[in-house]
């Protein structure tokens, strides 16, 4: 789909009778994309790093495809309070509240101190700060399957405490894998779903059911979309997020090396002294292979020594638009601050179309609630 289309798609439906979202921690707007194409206003985003700002302003904002008054700065600082009052929140009810606050310290890389005591845990509890005050019907909250660790517990507990004691019911979390719905990449994500009990219940179909299914599978479905599709097309002509890293000459024979059907460092003689003395991380400079879906896309997805991030028959890593793509991105949608930062935009971000997947069942529930089929105050 490129941007006329989905400029126009719903051009017709009269603002303020769609459903109303804030998105915390936006990024460069993955999860307001996926929220526009399921027919969903935002209203409010928040985001601190200055280059996926920039590409959420040119790329939603600029172009029309959000009404979203973005404020760019550390949550931790802003006061939700004030956000709501200058904000047009202050003439519509936030229907949902989105928001995937950084996951490093939930992830399964930090094994030596587990993410424990790292004080971007704490946004997740900050997170719950904004659904007291603009007091959303439903609340969505994506994070890595870490959070789930037993070593985590305290976090969540503490989470749904907060939840229930303001009157929320809480779902139990689930973990999705983005190849489910159409995403051509094998990403695993937790989903927290809450709701306001005095005004609605929990969606009837949450979490949705997949779209796609294993090859193979006895189901009327169609197979997982495989990274081949992102390869097949080549890029737009001047098309400025077609880069790669520059590689030096001996890592450009290392990749030569590598089998097209994925291979790793073990197929190659060069070890660095980070992989010596252990077999862990082997999957560094692998190739994508094009029959499956493609690993999951980090904020190094532009980075060969990173991981399996070698394109699947040329010499040197993906570029930062095919990494977009893995991530479902359409190719309208620029990310700015060069390859590093645009890296870092795309491993970050929600699946546009797992996004959407997600919140058509939730914008579903709330179309329900003001048409009197869920429950009143």
């Amino acid at each position: 789909m490129n941007r006329g289309q989905t400029l126009s798609k719903y051009a017709n439906v009269k603002r303020g009778t769609r459903v109303t979202a804030c998105d915390l921690f936006a990024g460069a707007g993955g999860f307001s994309l996926g929220a526009h194409l399921a027919n969903i206003d935002v209203a409010v985003a928040i985001e601190w790093d200055k280059y996926a700002c920039e590409s959420y302003r040119a790329n939603l904002i600029d172009t029309g495809l959000t009404p979203a008054l973005l404020f760019e700065g550390d949550i931790t600082k802003l006061d939700p309070a004030k956000i709501k009052a200058v904000s047009n929140l202050r003439e519509t009810h936030c229907d949902i509240l989105l928001g995937g606050p950084p996951c490093q310290g939930f992830s399964s890389h930090r094994l030596n101190d587990a993410g424990v005591g790292d004080p971007r845990n704490a946004l997740l509890l900050r997170y719950f700060e904004y659904v007291r005050i603009l007091r959303p019907t439903y609340f969505l909250v994506e994070n890595v399957p870490g959070l789930l660790w037993p070593r985590h517990r305290s976090y969540l507990d503490r989470f749904c405490t907060l939840a229930k004691k303001a009157g929320y019911g809480l779902l139990e979390p689930v973990v999705i894998n983005a190849r489910d719905y159409g995403v051509p990449q094998n990403r695993k994500r937790v989903f927290l779903l809450g709701f306001d009990q005095r005004h609605a219940d929990a969606p009837a179909d949450w979490p949705p059911s997949p779209t796609h299914v294993a090859p193979g599978s006895d189901e009327a479905l169609p197979s997982w979309r495989t990274a081949g599709v992102v390869f097949k097309n080549p890029p737009t002509a001047g098309d400025p997020n077609n880069i790669h890293m520059r590689h030096g000459l001996e890592l450009v024979e290392v990749f030569k090396q590598t089998p097209l059907n994925g291979g790793s460092r073990k197929d190659t003689n060069r070890m660095l002294p980070c992989h010596k003395g252990h077999n862990g991380h082997s999957d560094v400079y692998g190739r994508i292979d094009p029959s499956s879906p493609a690993p999951t896309m980090t904020t190094a997805c532009i980075n060969p020594s990173k991981g399996r991030f070698v394109h699947p028959t040329e010499h040197h890593g993906i570029t930062l638009r095919q990494a977009a793509r893995i991530q479902s991105f359409p190719d309208w949608f620029n990310f700015s601050g060069g390859i590093m930062a645009g890296g870092v935009q795309v491993g970050n971000a929600v699946p546009v179309e797992l996004a959407k997947a997600l919140l058509i069942p939730i914008c579903r529930a709330v179309l329900s609630m003001r048409n009197g089929r869920a429950k009143v105050a």
